[in-house]
């Protein structure tokens, strides 16, 4: 790990005028994805601004009856509460099936939205990867890309996002919200949050260089029968192969996210429209545009045979 200087962050707004003024800096909060980055020198910042400070914690309703969660919230804390249990239980069961009780502990709301990639190559300082070097190459493209994107890929990158609770708040409708140096907020639709990766895959996201993330925000509950499922290769521990996030009403409609597959969660309005007819029908127009490798063809089938378990749970 390199030398790199501290501070604390005392207010969102003094956090965003620090990353913006300050070359080389980044957040940390739970610190359980850049930690590990900056040991294996993936991830060298000059400067680290812890925001653990900001009172940025909290989960209260809002006056349109969704509720808003703090940047800050650990996902233990989240998946636990009682509200989230009970309107949102798709995102509480998402947030089980990640990681360990361990990093759940430590690990933020914030934090999770922005994983990197867990990408082999990625990992792999000794091989070319667009995201941790841009304009080197891409590992993966003629690698071993089991693990890896189906679809929304590029010719620069085939990284999937791994995060569970991600494909579970795009499910729900979620809103991003910042904050910039001069106070000036804006809420991020998640649909926009993640960029494709085209010829830039190392900007992952939407966010400015000096924008904090302040909360998440959920909609009033959709209701319904919502289920999680992550198929993986153990039963813990492990991030998905393919998942699904889905919302089943009682008229039969309802919303479908896969995670595993994209370089973000992955949902098409046109597919939701389709679940009345069925699992085959949502996976077709779901992955219309997929471009498999040999190595990771077998996502698009499981992806289908899930999503068919799942409405069959669903409809009990």
């Amino acid at each position: 790990m390199k030398p790199f200087t501290y501070e604390r962050a005392q207010s969102p707004a003094q956090a965003a005028a620090a990353l913006a003024t300050k070359t080389g800096a980044k957040f940390i909060a739970g610190g359980t994805n850049l930690l590990d980055l900056m040991k294996l020198q993936i991830e060298a910042p000059t400067h680290l601004i812890d925001v653990n400070g900001l009172a940025l914690d909290r989960i209260e309703d809002t006056g349109d009856g969704g509720v808003r969660i703090g940047a800050l919230v650990r996902n233990t804390d989240l998946a636990s509460d009682a509200r989230i249990r009970r309107d949102y239980g798709l995102l509480s069961r998402a947030l089980v099936a990640g990681a360990s009780g361990q990093l759940r502990n430590k690990a933020t709301t914030a934090g999770n939205l922005l994983q990197r990639t867990r990408c082999p190559y990625f990992y792999d300082t000794n091989m070319p990867c667009n995201k941790r070097r841009p304009g080197s190459g891409c590992s993966a493209i003629d690698g071993y890309s089991r693990q890896l994107a189906v679809i929304g890929a590029s010719e620069a990158c085939i990284a999937t996002h791994p995060s569970d609770m991600a494909v579970a708040m795009r499910a729900l409708d979620a809103s991003i919200e910042t904050v910039k140096p001069d106070g000036a907020t804006r809420s991020i639709p998640i649909a926009a949050f993640y960029r494709e990766p085209g010829t830039t895959p190392h900007l992952e996201t939407a966010l400015a260089a000096d924008e904090l993330i302040t909360a998440v925000t959920l909609p009033k509950p959709i209701g319904g029968t919502q289920i999680y499922r992550k198929v993986r290769d153990r039963a813990s521990y492990a991030f998905a192969l393919v998942s699904v996030a889905a919302v089943v009403l009682r008229d039969g409609s309802g919303r479908v996210a896969l995670g595993g597959v994209a370089h973000k969660p992955w949902r098409l309005d046109e597919a939701d429209a389709q679940l009345g007819q069925g699992a085959k029908a949502v996976t077709a127009r779901l992955l219309a545009d997929a471009k498999p490798t040999n190595d990771n063809s077998f996502k698009i089938r499981l992806a289908e045979r899930t999503l068919g378990a799942v409405i069959a749970e669903a409809r009990g």
